[in-house]
């Protein structure tokens, strides 16, 4: 940890989300709310279309940081705001960026404060995203 510095990229990570995505994350979750799969309602409810579940971007975010820790354990605290939809186009794919930076140290805990970038097209998707990390 004595090598990080505030303000250091650490890592970007690139995800492409699809409506296949939806669809594996919607059988993982449970969460088979029709407006992650199907247009017409996602429509009709006011949407510009299907958009990705909000979990499953956080979820992406997530899995950034752990595979720059290196142990799933070592992340002991992980929180985002969500700030906007994901449109998810069919046919087609969106991108999700994910870029880490380090936000705060604290040495005496051994931890360091990660702050994600989140975006899809250059705009945030997710806001105050942070995850505080005990690197090994």
């Amino acid at each position: 940890m004595a090598e990080l510095t505030v303000g250091e990229e650490l890592f970007t990570r690139r995800y492409s989300v699809d409506r296949a995505l939806l669809v594996r994350y919607a059988g993982a979750s449970g969460d088979f709310n029709p407006i992650h799969y199907n247009e017409r309602v996602a429509r009709e409810v006011g949407l510009d279309g299907v958009i990705a579940h909000g979990m499953a971007t956080m979820g992406l975010a997530g899995a950034a940081v752990t595979d720059w820790a290196g142990d799933p354990g070592a992340v002991i605290d992980y929180g985002v705001r969500f700030t906007r939809q994901v449109l998810v186009p069919d046919p087609g794919e969106v991108e999700l960026t994910v870029t880490g930076r380090v936000g705060a140290l604290d040495p005496d805990a051994g931890t360091v404060r990660v702050d994600l970038a989140v975006t899809v097209d250059g705009k945030s998707v997710l806001a105050k995203a942070q995850a505080h990390v005990r690197p090994r």
